[in-house]
């Protein structure tokens, strides 16, 4: 039987990776990447001696202080981590077309066409980026991606030394089952912080009690999932690996069947317009940088005008702020709209944005994830969200 070959790499400590490439000065000390101690500013990346006081990504500011008064904060340059994620990218594609991109900072890769191991291509691709580009990765090697993936977070987890782990972990074919066993369920991709409680009450304490539970039991808790989440704990993944599918933006836009002066009508198409437009990224898992406002006049006159963000969004209330922010530099109160659309580009898969400005925008994305869900059960009516007033920076037209 023929087994696939699947890497899952994962930049170590990425954001503060790239700071210390561009500032060797923060080298060896204790440093984090995010929001302001004095407002509800949170970690988004701590340095390798951060960790070893404690600090941890997600945690408040103000905590990472606490445990290390010595600690430093460093602005966040979201445009150098993006631009050194699609360094990295070049390097996978030059080596296999079959990359998929899960987030800025992490992928899979599935070289079972090439006659080398897994483990020389592991070791040749984690060199050749640290050499390249000075930024340090750790892989995951397995016959598909679930396990890979694990096998990155378990190796990374078993670290103990100062620096980054650059860490290589793989799981020989057949091995899967043996390898997942022992490990609590959280370390299973795809399920989530709040499920984990559940499982434990029906006594599903490791992956291996998953395995080995009744599909009976399974179903009645977990519906049609069962079967999947059964599968995977026998370390059955069948998933391909690929990009989704090229997609450069996404837009929405409305031709008014009269051509409309009304700004409350203009104010609130683009509102309508712009959470359709944060839905379908959602849906897809993509985010994007760049806000397109598109206005064409009764005589088909068209002007766009366009904003960058400084950190990527897939937020209605963010877009729609922005886009009527670019609609009031271009109309004046009377002048008839005969066309108006929305577009976000620039796009990057979803990335933890838990710096920001405060808790604010974690709290939006969870109520949106709530809202989504109950649009897709129940139908676009179900419920609506008022406009927010979360103010979103940006950096430049």
């Amino acid at each position: 039987m023929k087994y696939r070959k699947i890497l899952h790499l994962d930049l170590d400590a990425f954001f503060c990776s790239v700071e210390e490439k561009f500032n060797p000065d923060l080298q060896g000390k204790p440093f984090a990447t995010g929001g302001s101690p004095d407002g509800r500013g949170v970690v988004t990346s701590c340095s390798y001696a951060a960790r070893r006081s404690g600090i941890k990504a997600a945690m408040p500011m103000r905590i990472a202080i606490r445990k290390c008064p010595k600690l430093l904060i460093v602005q966040s340059h979201y445009h150098t981590y993006l631009a050194e994620s699609k360094k990295i990218m070049t390097i996978l594609h030059n080596l296999s077309p079959l990359v998929e991109q899960i987030s800025i900072d992490e992928a899979f890769l599935d070289i079972s066409d090439l006659l080398e191991a897994a483990l020389t291509i592991a070791h040749r691709i984690q060199s050749r980026i640290y050499k390249e580009l000075g930024l340090p990765s750790s892989i995951g090697i397995a016959s598909n991606k679930l396990v890979a993936k694990i096998a990155t977070n378990i190796a990374k987890v078993k670290y103990r030394g100062e620096n980054a782990p650059m860490a290589i972990l793989e799981v020989l074919p057949g091995e899967e089952a043996k390898f997942l066993s022992a490990l609590p369920v959280e370390e299973m991709w795809g399920i989530g912080l709040k499920t984990v409680p559940y499982l434990e009450k029906l006594g599903l304490i490791t992956i291996g009690d998953i395995a080995s539970a009744n599909m009976d039991i399974l179903e009645k808790h977990f519906g049609k999932f069962a079967k999947i989440l059964h599968q995977r704990a026998r370390g059955i993944d069948i998933r391909p690996v690929g990009e989704d599918d090229g997609i450069k933006s996404i837009s929405n836009e409305i031709t008014f069947s009269r051509d409309s002066n009304n700004s409350k009508e203009l104010t609130n198409t683009i509102k309508n317009l712009s959470e359709k437009v944060g839905n379908r990224l959602r849906k897809r898992r993509l985010c994007g940088f760049t806000v397109r406002l598109k206005v064409r006049w009764p005589n088909f006159e068209t002007h766009t005008r366009q904003l960058t963000l400084t950190q990527p969004t897939n937020q209605g209330s963010v877009i729609y702020q922005n886009a009527l922010k670019l609609f009031h530099q271009i109309w004046k109160a009377g002048k008839p709209v005969r066309l108006i659309g929305i577009c976000v580009v620039n796009l990057t898969p979803i990335f933890q944005q838990l710096s920001l400005w405060d808790k604010t925008y974690e709290k939006e994305s969870r109520l949106l994830e709530a809202i989504d869900t109950l649009k897709q059960r129940f139908g676009r009516g179900v419920i609506q969200k008022g406009v927010s007033t979360f103010n979103y920076k940006n950096d430049k037209n």
